[in-house]
């Protein structure tokens, strides 16, 4: 996320964000005991927010920790981030921990408030150059823990794997776990295979993806889908390859382990599923996200 904005709010308080604090006994702080999700705002409209929130509510279920604001609580403060920031274009972070006690305890605490937080950004348009010329990608060996499909923010495996695709010169990395693609170190993951887009299904291997399922919808009555195990191998001889997330929309990769995806640019699949994302964008902005 770029430099964000002012505001936050924190347990029912909205506050400069420089200000807000947290004990360090809170067992997200000690435990990565704690849920997020990442709600990107489109022409200053929350995009997909009821998916997102019902994620949200299933990670928490999850984890078994209640969550403190219902869909119209997170929705009012999503509309104030984004009111304040006065932008259109966001992404708006929320994430709930189980809270703080005092100690250490791995045991779940008795009679603990949930912590709250939320916080803006800009959202990071995808450069001309990353239109004109995709993404670079490798693939590697998921070392994730085996709930992929719980929204945690015990992200660390996340982070490594990213930080090795970035130093291999690499703007993803594709996970595989034995010889089946599953996802990105921070997306969702899409091949086109002669005219048919192939993802992987959802499984405790994998987050299931809000702007994946935008990416279904979009292409109905366009594409032939197919929702099936992928293996890593077919990236070779696939015609494209997209990734998708709240914070890149849909982006076409063009190259992988330094190898072309099919002519080696953006292909022409991606290039109509990215006008259709954007014009969808344009025609649901003066709907209610909710």
């Amino acid at each position: 996320m770029a430099t964000p904005y002012a505001t936050c709010y924190l347990d029912g308080e909205y506050l400069p964000l420089l200000e807000a604090r947290i004990s360090p006994l809170d067992r997200g702080f000690l435990f990565a005991d704690g849920v997020y999700e990442v709600v990107p705002v489109h022409r200053g409209r929350p995009f997909r927010l009821r998916e997102h929130l019902k994620r949200l509510d299933d990670s928490l279920r999850g984890i078994r920790v209640s969550n403190p604001l219902d869909e119209s609580g997170w929705s009012a403060v999503l509309q104030r981030l984004a009111s304040e920031s006065a932008a259109r274009e966001l992404l708006i972070y929320l994430q709930v921990t189980r809270g703080t006690e005092y100690g250490r305890n791995h045991l779940f605490p008795k009679d603990v408030k949930p912590t709250a937080f939320a916080f803006a950004s800009p959202y990071p348009e995808p450069s001309a150059a990353t239109l004109e010329q995709g993404l670079r990608a490798v693939t590697l060996e998921d070392i994730r823990w085996d709930r992929c499909d719980i929204k945690s923010i015990a992200l660390l495996g996340n982070v490594l794997l990213r930080q090795e695709a970035a130093d291999r010169g690499a703007d993803e990395a594709l996970l595989t776990r034995n010889g089946l693609l599953l996802e990105g170190s921070s997306s969702s993951v899409f091949l086109c295979v002669g005219g048919t887009l192939v993802t992987p299904p959802n499984s405790h291997r994998i987050l299931p993806g809000t702007s994946r399922d935008a990416v279904l919808e979009l292409v109905a009555g366009w594409l032939p889908c197919e929702i099936c195990d992928v293996e890593a191998r077919d990236i070779a001889s696939c015609d494209e390859v997209w990734i998708a997330s709240a914070g890149r929309g849909v982006l076409p990769v063009t190259s992988v382990n330094g190898k072309p995806v099919g002519r080696g640019g953006p292909g022409p699949l991606w290039s109509e599923m990215y006008a259709r994302l954007q014009q969808h964008l344009d025609d649901i902005a003066s709907t209610p996200a909710i």
